[in-house]
């Protein structure tokens, strides 16, 4: 047989299936296929690996097309016996090399990748065999001496070390709020207790997570049991105390594998039972089971995956030969390879940790931020704040929104004000923004005036673009002075920043001025520095996403090409992701403009795909990418063109991006920089210093920027930061679309 001169690589999906596989699996293929290599895709994981035949099956561009939106794995996944023994690791082999692959990216959980490892691990001794019984010709197998593997976690438990997320886990968080805040309802309708199952064995994450987004009241996981002795107790009390407090609905999350102090699982049904005998309350039990795993991935499922997709491809074919396996993860909001083996001994730690009942060691291997947000949660599932300390200083702290709503404020405000009351200190709420401030439109808010404000899109305080002139600054300064504010918090989005920067720099010329403030970023434009996502914009991306799937099923029916308008200003962060999370074929940016030859350009490529068969077209604009090339100038040009081949629609989605429940994403985002916002304007204020910051997550750490460096840090002419880290999407966005494009 001819040697072949293209690499081939190999992908399969093994394991438990997660949503996001589909969107690695199209990423794969089709830098591969822009790399020059040929691309195979194992069908059933290992079984077809084994199986071998029709199994095994080369890819070409259209294969993976319209995958991206869909749930599971379309090459499916199994379990496979045979592949545990040795013979059938020898059959699997001979089925790859027959096919000259000996490059292979595995999606999967631990057990999957161990697996593939040992098969690396024995391919030379696998081929030997195969040559010594004549099954494969020596020179074939000289030109194939190892086993290329690179993997990618697919598992919904994010339970994997070496990435901080994993495919699925950011949609089975989706699954479980939407299912929590339905169950909210009707249990306020009834003032009943639900006890809800949540998957992971040995991780919390998914528990912990959706107890922060949807506002439970109790939550029990693997790592850190309840109290040694009477922990049914002090939760019963916990939920009977919340109800005198006024709540009519109480909420109990359970991990699958949670236990006590003992080892011993903990289970609904028992919790259930505890509190019906205890309590009186009429409880029901509701497992959520496989919902969690399925339905079309999240936005952040997908861009994800198709990074961490095209990251395995580059590595196989770029990087030189590693001596180990590498994971393809995701850290600090970049990707990064890490040994693979590595990962999955730090995996197992923590389950050897649960087991020896080491569950110090347990948090500890989770790391900060899991331990942080167990923390936070504890204090937000109290029934009452802690008392004042005797002699304490009791700071009062005024909270207000700038610029537009962006889902999220609501749960800033909420753990804003029950951290800083649960320290002693009084917390008030400006409503309307600035212009509520110059008019002294301000409460004193109190524990359960926020209740509820988790799960709460839109801005309860209201919001106001209104930035303070210099003549107002004598009115806000007054309004200061009279509420005797020691710090501000606000949340919002480019007008905010302008608002408080404005009063920082003039707080030498106004006493009152002269207080800490701090800014933290809540906009769906997501176009503020020092954080490299803004509380709201994920869900402004979930948004379009969502409406463009069925744009999408629209057009396919009916040979149509579809030109999408996304909000976000001069910055084209919604218009890049909802692009390269829907598999559109051209995104319209500002920073980049639009030129006459790039739409020639693209009206060509449209032409040629429909002469060819094609069924859908997709454009996506952000809202300013041009002045003169607009949304409707674009549709005119498409269908005066376009001629019979194709009908060509317009639709700007508007005001709906901006609307909706937060996702979870944007409720945990919201209470990690609402913890830390709070914590630097207590320490700054109780320290009588006049320190002012904008606060972010960047890096994926939470880091803190002097207000002053406000106008050093953006781009004033287009209202955007100087750095926008996104903009390296854009080549794989286009490589994505089509395989010639420049």
């Amino acid at each position: 047989m001819a040697a072949h001169s293209r690499p081939r690589i190999a992908v399969m999906t093994s394991g438990g299936d997660a949503q996001g596989m589909n969107a690695a699996l199209r990423a794969v293929v089709r830098t591969a296929l822009s790399s020059g290599a040929d691309v195979f895709a194992i069908y059933e994981g290992y079984k077809g690996m084994v199986s071998g035949g029709d199994y095994i099956r080369k890819m070409e561009w259209g294969d993976v097309g319209g995958i991206l939106q869909r749930g599971g794995t379309v090459i499916g996944t199994a379990r496979s016996l045979e592949f545990r023994e040795r013979g059938g690791r020898l059959q699997a082999a001979r089925n790859l090399i027959e096919h000259e692959i000996d490059k292979l990216v595995v999606i999967g959980g631990d057990g999957s990748l161990t697996g593939a490892n040992l098969f690396r691990q024995e391919w030379n001794s696998l081929l030997a065999e195969l040559v010594e019984t004549g099954i494969v010709e020596k020179a074939m197998a000289e030109r194939h001496p190892a086993l290329s593997m690179v993997g990618m976690v697919g598992s919904i438990d994010n339970d994997m070390f070496g990435t901080d997320m994993t495919i699925g886990a950011d949609t089975a968080l989706h699954r479980i709020t939407e299912a929590l805040d339905a169950i909210a309802s009707t249990a306020a309708s009834h003032q009943r207790t639900f006890v809800v199952e949540v998957m992971g064995r040995n991780c919390g994450y998914l528990a912990l997570m959706s107890a922060i987004a949807g506002g439970a009241d109790w939550v029990l996981i693997p790592e850190m049991p309840p109290e040694k002795e009477h922990w049914e107790q002090q939760m019963c009390d916990v939920l009977e105390g919340g109800r005198k407090a006024g709540r009519r609905d109480s909420i109990v999350i359970v991990a699958e594998g949670a236990r006590d102090w003992s080892g011993n699982p903990i289970t609904v049904e028992h919790v259930q039972r505890v509190l019906e005998e205890r309590l009186g309350e009429d409880t029901r039990v509701t497992i959520l089971g496989h919902v969690q795993r399925g339905g079309a991935p999240s936005a952040f499922d997908r861009t994800m995956s198709t990074q961490l997709g095209h990251a395995a491809v580059r590595t196989l074919l770029d990087d030189a030969p590693s001596e180990e396996p590498l994971l393809i993860g995701i850290h600090e909001n970049r990707v990064t390879k890490t040994p693979l083996m590595h990962c999955v001994e730090q995996t197992h730690a923590v389950a050897d940790a649960i087991q020896q009942h080491d569950y110090e060691r347990a948090m500890d291997l989770r790391g900060s931020s899991f331990r942080d947000t167990f923390r936070i949660l504890r204090t937000l599932t109290r029934v009452l704040p802690h008392p004042p300390r005797p002699g304490q200083r009791r700071l009062r702290l005024a909270i207000l929104h700038g610029g537009g709503p962006a889902p999220g404020m609501n749960t800033v405000v909420r753990v804003a004000v029950r951290l800083g009351i649960d320290q002693g200190h009084l917390v008030f709420g400006v409503r309307n923004g600035f212009q509520g401030l110059m008019d002294g439109d301000m409460i004193e808010m109190d524990w359960m005036s926020v209740s509820g404000w988790a799960t709460m899109g839109g801005a309860e305080l209201g919001v106001s673009r209104k930035v303070p002139t210099n003549q107002d600054l004598d009115t806000i300064a007054q309004r200061l002075a009279e509420y005797q504010i020691d710090g501000l918090m606000m949340i919002g989005g480019w007008s905010g920043y302008q608002s408080t920067y404005r009063l920082h720099s003039m707080r030498l010329c106004y006493p009152a001025l002269d207080i800490p403030i701090i800014c933290l970023p809540a906009t769906i434009n997501n176009n503020l520095p020092g954080s490299e996502l803004s509380i709201g914009a994920d869900t402004a991306l979930n948004s379009i996403v969502l409406a463009v799937d069925k744009i999408k099923q629209s057009a396919v029916a009916s040979r149509r090409c579809f030109v999408v308008e996304v909000m976000g200003r001069e910055c084209g962060y919604l218009a890049l992701m909802g692009g390269l999370a829907t598999g559109a074929e051209r995104v319209y940016l500002p920073e980049h403009g639009i030129r006459l030859s790039t739409l020639q350009s693209d009206l060509e490529n449209l032409i040629q795909g429909f002469r060819s068969g094609k069924r859908l077209g997709l454009l996506i604009r952000n809202e300013r990418a041009n002045a003169l090339y607009t949304s409707s100038f674009i549709c005119a040009l498409l269908e005066e063109e376009g001629g019979n081949l194709f009908d060509v629609r317009q639709s700007v989605l508007g005001h709906i991006q901006q609307g909706g429940d937060p996702t979870p994403f944007d409720r945990i985002l919201a209470t990690r920089l609402a913890a830390r916002g709070l914590e630097f304007l207590i320490e700054k204020a109780g320290s009588r210093v006049s320190e002012s910051a904008f606060v972010g997550l960047r890096s994926g750490k939470v880091q803190f920027f002097d207000l002053g460096r406000l106008p050093e840090m953006i781009d004033e002419k287009h209202r955007r930061p100087r750095e926008q880290w996104w903009l390296n999407f854009v080549p794989i966005a286009q490589l994505m679309a089509h395989p010639d494009r420049p």
